[in-house]
């Protein structure tokens, strides 16, 4: 499988920006607007969780993740805490999937928590300033799409070397060792 590109995040972008407008616009008659909001944020935020879950590598503990995702947005909805701080929550819950199954450091993971505190900071500005849904939804989302240039091992590209080889790196290390000894043995003799 191929890793998510930046173009797949535009396209995700566009999608969820329409259908959270078109959304908001058919239930905002119906309901309070605090509730479509919070609707929208838990559909949307179920929508983008389920887009990460198709496209990560890891295999392993994608239904438990779902259903950790599942149970707290039901917390967080029943308790129904004020409209920013349901929010966070929602991104928090995003951003430790995103964390558990893209990155390898914790380096990466906290470039990610920056990456999605501009993306809700770029939110609240096109908000403020155009009082657009769509937009504001485009902004969110077009910012996340720039997870996939955050390295898997900040670490690595911070160093320039890996901090914990892998099997295959230790195997070279040690049959350059078995090589240079067998050099040396066969020198003295």
């Amino acid at each position: 499988m191929r890793p998510p590109s930046f173009l797949e995040g535009v396209a995700l972008a566009l999608a969820a920006s329409i259908a959270g407008s078109i959304l908001f616009t058919v239930l905002a008659p119906l309901f309070s607007g605090a509730t479509v909001l919070r609707l929208l944020i838990a559909v949307i935020g179920f929508g983008y969780l389920i887009y990460l879950l198709r496209r990560s590598p890891e295999r392993i503990g994608r239904i438990s993740a779902l259903a950790v995702w599942v149970v707290a947005a039901g917390a967080v909805w029943l308790a129904q805490p004020p409209l920013v701080l349901y929010l966070i929550i929602h991104l928090g819950l995003i951003w430790v999937i995103r964390s558990l199954y893209f990155y390898g450091s914790v380096l990466s993971s906290l470039a990610d928590l920056g990456l999605t505190g501009l993306s809700l900071a770029a939110a609240i500005w096109s908000a403020t300033h155009t009082g657009s849904l769509f937009l504001s939804l485009w902004c969110f989302f077009l910012m996340q799409a720039l997870f996939v240039a955050i390295p898997h091992d900040l670490r690595t590209r911070a160093n320039g070397t890996r901090s914990a080889p892998d099997s295959e790196d230790r195997f070279q290390r040690a049959h350059r060792v078995a090589q240079a000894a067998l050099r040396k043995l066969s020198s003295t003799h």
